[in-house]
């Protein structure tokens, strides 16, 4: 659990220097998208475990 929160502060963190400096956050900007990384890892995931 811990990790995650250290996660979290960490992107929000990088999040908002990207903000400052004007710059694209360099993740997807739709749902859609983030739904897409999050099912490349499940993937990964799963065939790691069925081997």
């Amino acid at each position: 659990m811990r990790e995650l929160l250290i996660a979290l502060v960490v992107g929000i963190a990088v999040g908002m220097v990207f903000a400052v400096m004007r710059l694209p956050v360099p993740a997807p900007a739709t749902l859609a998208g983030v739904l897409g990384i999050f099912g490349m890892y499940l993937g990964y995931k799963l065939v790691t475990w069925l081997l």
